[in-house]
């Protein structure tokens, strides 16, 4: 079997804890897929791999690119990133399953747009706030490793769900009030008061 040329890169992401995996090819389809420990990673032969590591926390796969979030303990990403980078390469080189076919998803891309998990039909401020969303914030989320969907909209109070690399950062809540209650408010001032999050 021909091994395919696979070129991986890690990069640092707003989170300490969390580092963003790249590769040269897309790894799955449009969904988004989140592990936050080893029975959940069943579905995912890569992410159950990668819960091998004792210092692994949680594993978030969306496009082409890998999040892993380490523990808080002794370790630091700079002994253990060239090993992980060097084992998920391998990984996607030797043709190992990324997910499989029936694995649940955690959100669809395109879905999230106009309505929430529940499938209620989100009102036409809601959107209007998704597609702000879309267009102005959920670019650089990803480029850090992460995503953001829109949860409801209620009261003048916007509540949004972050994941992967946003969940647990520390400069999540300023990104959230300074950058995306500030962009919401500033494009929708008679309807937008506050953003929050909620990732349960």
């Amino acid at each position: 079997m021909t091994k395919i040329p696979i070129s991986l890169y890690a990069e640092e992401t707003p989170n300490p804890k969390v580092m963003k995996f790249t590769a040269n090819k897309l790894l799955v389809d449009n969904n988004i897929y989140e592990f936050l420990n080893r029975a959940e990673a069943i579905s995912s032969p890569l992410a159950l791999e990668l819960f091998g590591f004792p210092f692994v926390e949680s594993v978030f796969i969306s496009g082409n690119f890998v999040s892993v979030t380490k523990k808080q303990n002794d370790i630091e990403w700079s002994d253990i990133v060239l090993e992980m980078r060097e084992f998920i390469r391998e990984f996607i080189r030797d043709g190992g399953k990324v997910i499989n076919e029936n694995a649940p998803v955690k959100l669809n891309k395109d879905s999230v747009k106009h309505k929430e998990e529940l499938n209620r039909e989100f009102s036409d401020i809601e959107k209007k706030i998704a597609d702000l969303l879309d267009e102005y914030v959920r670019p650089a989320v990803e480029q850090d490793g992460g995503f953001i969907s829109l949860k409801k909209f209620e009261k003048g109070t916007v509540t949004v769900s972050l994941q992967g690399a946003c969940s647990g950062c520390p400069s999540s809540s300023m990104t959230l009030k300074s950058g995306i209650e500030g962009l919401l408010t500033k494009m929708m001032p008679d309807e937008v008061v506050e953003v929050i999050a909620d990732n349960d």
